[in-house]
């Protein structure tokens, strides 16, 4: 084939359902008999453009927002924590806390020119969720860019390196109608919209396959 089949992936490195959907992307690729034909490309969507980092708890956080019990937030969390454990996944949410995620995009985008896109993006969906890490603690993000292998990330703090290009993902992902995340775009054609599990995204990947 002369083109791989592409996946545009728009997603948050702080948002569960992010991290879901990307489990569940994996595992249909797993299953997928033309993995090797496929391109995953990632795009950045902040959901909090403004956030700064919060020293309370993700579950106070949900129970503020949405003016619910502190034991409903807690049980919601508590449900996102099996469904990841069920796809293989540890998560410690009791030590995750908001956080801006500008710089996190951008070290993605900087990855992606490394070929090291999608193992970046999976590699601080880990450090949020499951390591407690802060994403947008700079320091932080160097040492994750090396666990990958991405060189380089150090200089994107002297200046304003991929900015642009979280910028450009954002409005892209605004003029496709794109208001939430995970978002994929399969071979410029077919929207999947949410987590809706591994069979769902193969279903997709095979009509993608078939109408070519």
């Amino acid at each position: 084939m002369a083109e791989p089949l592409r996946i545009d992936l728009w997603s948050d490195v702080v948002c569960p359902f992010c991290y879901l959907g990307s489990r569940q992307l994996e595992l249909a690729l797993a299953r997928f008999e033309h993995r090797d034909d496929v391109e995953l490309v990632h795009h950045a969507f902040e959901l909090d453009p403004g956030a700064t980092l919060s020293l309370v708890s993700l579950d106070e956080l949900l129970a503020t927002k949405y003016a619910m019990p502190l034991e409903r937030s807690r049980a919601m969390h508590e449900r996102l924590s099996q469904q990841a454990a069920a796809m293989g996944l540890t998560w410690s949410l009791d030590r995750a806390r908001s956080t801006n995620t500008f710089d996190a995009h951008r070290l993605v985008a900087l990855a992606a020119t490394q070929d090291l896109g999608p193992a970046m993006a999976r590699r601080l969906h880990a450090a949020y969720f499951s390591d407690g890490l802060v994403v947008s603690d700079r320091a932080t993000l160097d040492e994750l860019a090396s666990e990958v292998g991405v060189s380089g990330s150090a200089s994107l703090w002297a200046g304003d390196a991929f900015a642009d290009d979280v910028r450009a993902d954002e409005q892209l992902a605004s003029e496709l109608g794109i208001s939430g995340v995970p978002a994929f775009v399969v071979d410029r054609k077919f929207l999947i919209s949410g987590a809706q599990g591994d069979d769902p995204i193969l279903e997709v990947l095979h009509r993608a396959w078939a109408e070519r």
